[in-house]
């Protein structure tokens, strides 16, 4: 206690209790002789806030504490607020807890009615000798202090310095804040107080603000001050004046104090104007940043222009200096240091000619104007033969009509020359030719009128054909089928039992029969599909149903065939709009082709859907003999065949994958083919989900 003030020495000893008596709540209250009063000087796990402004009258007979001023031995009293103290919480005394309370009367070596002041601790705290002699030391200690000065005088000082503190803090600009570690206000000055304080009588939207803006600073505090107390961090809050936005640089740190615990410090700077500052500088350096690259890459595209013109571009200045000039220029105007006089000497005649055009242009000889034409005689430096240009010079100038530079373009004119040279030339072959032309003209004339003619013809017997076809398969279909249901009656034995080798013959009429209407359909579907006469029937089905009905009309072939015919069918069921009849038939006649080409191995038909592109696709691949790389647009046209010998192995009209190719087509699909010899084929069939 080498302490010389009586609160310094006061909250050490409260702390020296605390340590070695684990005593976590006390405060020390002392006797001011000259205001009567009994007021606060220390306190240990208690709101020091609570013990500088408690003061109580030692006048008052009423006051327990008073009474506990007269005894020689502890006190148990009850708690009691002082007049005209306020406080944020409802203790009853400054010690901060409710019930009863020991006051210990710290009196000194001298003799007085009343102690020098109280000792106060919560009840259940044990006289220990350690506390015992801490209560003797104490009272000791604030004898000697007042006997040295009031103590009036040490809380106008310790006021003073309260006063001056919240001075200080109030003339900073930024808000500054004391709070504990759960977010909760202890200390704030005017700026702060502004953004985080509200009164009852203030207007609800300010209140909100300031409810706002504490949620805001509390849960920046939960998230980062603790992990990361020094570092800057940005806050946005609500200037509860206006309801705009500000947004503050927060820099805390933490503090501990032996009383009040661990506290945070928090600085607000507002950084709304620098950020928006910040922001502007930024864009306007993007800004330069663009101008500086259009600049850069219009100076680029300025030096290929002309780097690539073939005439002889010359740049000068405002004083005839020349600045630039592309690579046809040199060859005119600039010689190596190796050679000959007479190069040299051509070089400068070449440049005395072009400096008096200039001179012309800058002293105004060409009358009004930014531009001059005009002719010069120059020499190729190294042979020496004559050039002559056309020189057309412009000025350059600046918004003000500052002269920054010259710009001269020489073109040369032994084209021009040779071309005015072949004019008399061709004038002559004109004549000649334009006779040639009228001639031929004429003939061409009667040409095209023979072809026209022709068209009309090939058109005619197009559209005679194709109605010829039509009707005769028409025609043809009408006694077929009549042959194919009597057949079909006398395999029954509607007309009485048919012998063996009768029926065996009815068979093969039969057979021959269907394969000859099965022509006859294919002509006359490929005849209504050039006509454009197809009939389209949209409604929804499931391809994973139409794939096994296919498969079960073909079933006798494939029994026949003794191969695998697997179908792989998508997931789910996935309804397609289009002509069910049309899909069918394209997946009959590719199903069957594979059946006719392959000899062993298997088939499989697979289901394939596209969702992003919104198409399914149904491919029929087999391992069969395979078609050449060369034969795979050609089995798609008419009546055509890989082999198309009188001798072919496999029989057809060759129609077949034509009509499947028209089909998809009508339906907005396509159909692909993948095959080598002897590698099996695929074909896929490919549609929209929704036909058109």
């Amino acid at each position: 206690m080498h302490h010389e003030d009586l609160t310094g020495c006061a909250q050490a000893s409260l702390d020296w209790l605390a340590r070695v008596a684990n005593v976590r709540r006390s405060v020390c209250l002392a006797v001011d002789a000259e205001s009567g009063m009994l007021v606060g000087l220390a306190g240990y796990g208690v709101r020091g806030e609570d013990v500088e402004l408690f003061s109580w009258s030692v006048s008052d007979d009423d006051g327990s504490l008073v009474a506990a001023l007269s005894r020689q031995q502890p006190a148990q009293v009850r708690g009691t607020r002082g007049n005209g103290h306020v406080v944020r919480t409802l203790a009853p005394t400054p010690l901060g807890v409710a019930g009863p309370i020991i006051a210990y009367p710290l009196r000194g070596t001298r003799t007085h009615e009343q102690a020098l002041g109280l000792l106060l601790v919560r009840a259940g705290v044990d006289a220990t000798p350690d506390v015992e002699w801490l209560i003797s030391v104490l009272g000791q200690k604030m004898e000697q202090i007042r006997g040295r000065g009031s103590l009036a005088e040490e809380l106008r000082r310790l006021r003073r310095e309260r006063a001056l503190f919240y001075t200080i803090i109030n003339s900073v600009t930024d808000p500054i804040l004391l709070t504990d570690t759960e977010g909760r206000l202890i200390v704030a000055n005017a700026r702060a107080e502004r953004l985080f304080a509200a009164t009852e009588e203030e207007s609800e939207g300010r209140r909100r603000a300031v409810e706002l803006n504490n949620m805001l600073f509390s849960a920046a505090l939960s998230r980062s001050v603790v992990d990361a107390p020094a570092e800057a961090r940005e806050l946005l809050l609500v200037d509860p004046s206006d309801g705009s936005d500000l947004l503050f640089e927060v820099l805390s740190s933490t503090v501990e104090d032996p009383r009040e615990g661990t506290g945070i410090v928090s600085v607000l700077r507002n950084i709304s104007d620098l950020r928006r500052a910040t922001e502007q500088i930024e864009e306007n350096y993007q800004k330069l940043r663009v101008a500086e690259g259009a600049a850069r890459a219009e100076r680029d595209r300025l030096n290929l222009i002309i780097d690539s013109v073939a005439d002889p571009i010359i740049v000068t200045d405002s004083g005839g200096a020349t600045v630039l000039m592309n690579a046809p220029a040199e060859e005119l105007f600039t010689v190596g240091l190796e050679a000959p006089s007479s190069a040299q000497r051509y070089v400068q005649a070449n440049d005395a000619h072009f400096s008096s055009f200039i001179s012309g242009l800058l002293l105004g000889e060409s009358g009004p104007g930014e531009v001059r034409r005009g002719e010069i005689g120059l020499s190729n430096p190294n042979t020496g033969d004559p050039v002559p240009v056309e020189a057309i010079a412009g000025k350059v100038t600046t918004d003000t009509g500052e002269l920054t530079a010259v710009v001269t373009i020489l073109h040369d004119r032994r084209e021009a020359l040779e071309r005015a040279g072949l004019f008399e030339q061709l004038k002559v072959a004109s004549g000649e030719l334009q006779m040639r032309v009228q001639s031929a003209t004429a003939e061409l004339a009667t040409q095209n009128e023979l072809l026209r003619r022709q068209a009309i013809e090939l058109e005619q017997a197009s559209r005679l054909k194709s109605q010829f076809l039509a009707n005769m398969s028409h025609e043809f279909r009408t006694p077929l089928n009549a042959i194919l249901g009597y057949t079909h009656m006398l395999l029954q034995g509607v007309a009485g039992e048919v012998l063996p080798n009768v029926k065996r013959q009815l068979t093969r009429i039969d057979s021959n029969g269907r394969h000859l209407l099965t022509i006859i359909n294919e002509i006359l579907d490929i005849t209504r599909i050039e006509a454009g006469k197809m009939p389209m029937q949209i409604t929804e089905f499931n391809l994973n149903e139409l794939v096994p009905e296919v498969m079960a009309e073909l079933d006798p072939v494939i029994s026949r065939s003794k191969l695998s015919v697997t179908p792989r069918l998508s997931e789910g069921d996935h309804v397609v709009q289009s002509d069910r009849q049309k899909v069918k038939q394209i997946v009959v006649n590719l199903l069957s082709n594979a059946l006719k080409f392959t000899h062993q191995g298997c088939i499989e038909v697979a289901v394939v859907l596209n969702p992003p592109e919104r198409t399914v696709a149904i491919s029929v691949t087999d391992t069969g003999i395979g078609i050449a790389r060369e034969h795979h647009e050609r089995i798609f046209e008419d009546f055509r065949q890989v082999d198309d010998s009188p001798s072919r192995q496999y029989g057809g009209t060759g129609l077949g994958l034509a009509i499947c190719r028209r089909l998809a087509h009508a339906l907005g699909g396509r159909i692909a083919l993948r095959s080598e010899i002897g590698e099996g084929s695929t074909f896929t069939l490919t549609i929209p989900m929704e036909a058109p």
